[in-house]
């Protein structure tokens, strides 16, 4: 019974800090046009890949999620990738990263799903 006890206590601590990841759904949204509109002009619109690389599972498959997360604030000097952190956290960062390494990047509804059309 203890033992049932603690691991439900367990599987709400990490519950909790993977909600705690997540950021409030309004800012969700902001990043998700973000990663549509702004990251989307290099590295294609549907994420296949452009001017940058593809921002795929695929193609992140294996890359460490920290080293991804320092190139999208920090950016890549001499190359065309610009630093966003002016504009995400670290934590919004990783989250970005753990959605497209996932498969699962942040979409925007369509219109008619925001104007309860």
């Amino acid at each position: 019974m203890l033992v049932r006890g603690i691991a439900a206590l367990a599987a709400c601590v990490v519950g909790a800090v993977a909600v705690a990841g997540e950021p409030p759904p309004a800012r969700a949204l902001q990043l998700a046009h973000l990663l549509r509109d702004d990251c989307g002009a290099c590295h294609g619109m549907t994420l296949q890949g452009g001017l940058g690389p593809p921002l795929t599972a695929a193609a992140l498959a294996g890359k460490p999620a920290e080293g991804l997360a320092a190139t999208v604030l920090h950016g890549r000097p001499g190359t065309a990738m610009p630093p966003w952190q002016p504009f995400m956290t670290q934590d919004e960062a990783a989250w970005l990263i753990e959605r497209l390494q996932a498969g699962t990047p942040p979409t925007i509804p369509p219109a008619n799903a925001l104007s309860g059309r």
